[in-house]
């Protein structure tokens, strides 16, 4: 079997190549690079798949980040509760507009933060809360609106990895006052380049997002705001208008794997599969499973010697990333998860027969 790389994107390219050139072709023809029909309308389309008032596209799933708190006027002297098992750019965006992030430790079975432990950390600074749906499986929206509701907080979705997930019936980013969404190319929706977007229910916030995006000008030379260049290119955009009907059939499809993996690796011990909360409908971004007693860098060399590739997010947690150091905060789940993580190869048209010897691998390198 030739090397299996943790994505193919080959299966969808393969299939959509045709609408994709035709789309190419009339953005070429068009001309129009920036801002153009085919970004007003995804906003359109995508507004309408969430069930949200305002979509926003944006340069990157990181923008989408610091625009919402800039848009919701966190700053300077506030604190931002998130998670520290995530991508950098979930702190990152919260440093960015000089607040300050506090870290609330996760759950050992969805990865996502612990809202056990949530309320001890806000404090009469504590402004917002960024709850990250990690690797597809979606926060308890419910409860944690609830606490923010109760304490007066905003709260920003980062849904980088979870475009798609439901939280007890609602698309997850629409639940919180904003969505975060990244578009880069391995997100189960992905542009073929960067690309990010901002929802909200908020007139408000949309209409300060939007001027931020643009310089913070609602006219052209106009500017009202210190803002950002932040706009969804229209290829990009040409292309998500062209995946954005396939992301249920994708999303299902994945679910079908994560079904096929728990199916073949279930009975093995040392392995911790991922869950599926009752409240949650998760999309599989990542199928992601702990491999515990130290033998995860073993099992990892051992798949990667029979052609299997893997990958780990995320090695470090992120307050214990150089410039997050000196906060000298302790989050033992996150801490051992780091150590324990392990992703496989994932995606909605992955073949049985693939899994059968991802599985088959794993099992005979744990013996």
């Amino acid at each position: 079997m030739k090397r299996i790389p943790v994505l193919d994107l080959s299966y969808e390219i393969s299939e959509l190549k045709p609408q994709l050139m035709d789309a190419f072709a009339s953005v070429l023809d068009n001309g129009a690079f920036i801002m153009g029909p085919n970004v007003k309308s995804f906003e359109n389309e995508v507004a309408e798949y969430l069930g949200v008032k305002h979509a926003i596209a944006l340069n990157s799933g990181t923008d989408a980040l610091v625009i919402a708190l800039l848009a919701a006027g966190i700053g300077e002297g506030d604190e931002v509760i998130t998670t520290p098992f995530t991508f950098f750019a979930t702190a990152e965006a919260i440093s960015q507009v000089r607040a300050t992030p506090v870290f609330v430790d996760v759950e050992p079975q969805s990865y996502n933060m612990d809202l056990d432990q949530l309320e001890a950390a806000i404090t009469p600074r504590t402004k917002a809360i960024i709850p990250v749906h990690l690797f597809g499986h979606a926060v308890e929206m419910t409860r944690l609106m609830e606490i923010a509701d109760r304490r007066g907080l905003l709260v920003v979705e980062d849904v980088a990895q979870a475009f798609g997930a439901d939280c007890e019936g609602r698309k997850v980013g629409t639940i919180g006052h904003l969505g975060c969404y990244s578009f880069f190319p391995t997100k189960n929706l992905g542009a073929y380049g960067d690309g990010g977007l901002l929802v909200t229910n908020d007139s408000a916030f949309a209409e300060k997002a939007s001027m931020l995006r643009v310089h913070g000008s609602k006219k052209k030379y106009y500017n009202e705001l210190i803002g950002f260049n932040s706009r969804l290119d229209e290829l990009q955009a040409a292309i998500l208008r062209i995946k954005l009907p396939r992301i249920d059939e994708w999303n299902a499809g994945r679910r079908k794997a994560a079904a096929t993996y728990k199916e073949l690796l279930g009975s093995v011990g040392e392995i911790v599969l991922p869950i599926e909360a009752p409240y949650a409908k998760h999309v599989f971004h990542q199928y992601t499973i702990r491999i515990l007693n130290g033998k995860r860098q073993a099992l990892q060399e051992k798949l990667e010697a029979a052609g299997v590739s893997t990958m780990v997010y995320y090695p470090v947690p992120v307050h214990k990333l150089p410039i997050y150091q000196a906060l000298e905060v302790t989050m033992p789940t996150a801490e051992s998860l780091a150590e324990e993580v392990i992703s496989l190869p994932i995606w909605p048209q992955i073949e049985p027969a693939i899994q059968a010897y991802v599985a088959n691998k794993i099992i005979e390198a744990l013996q």
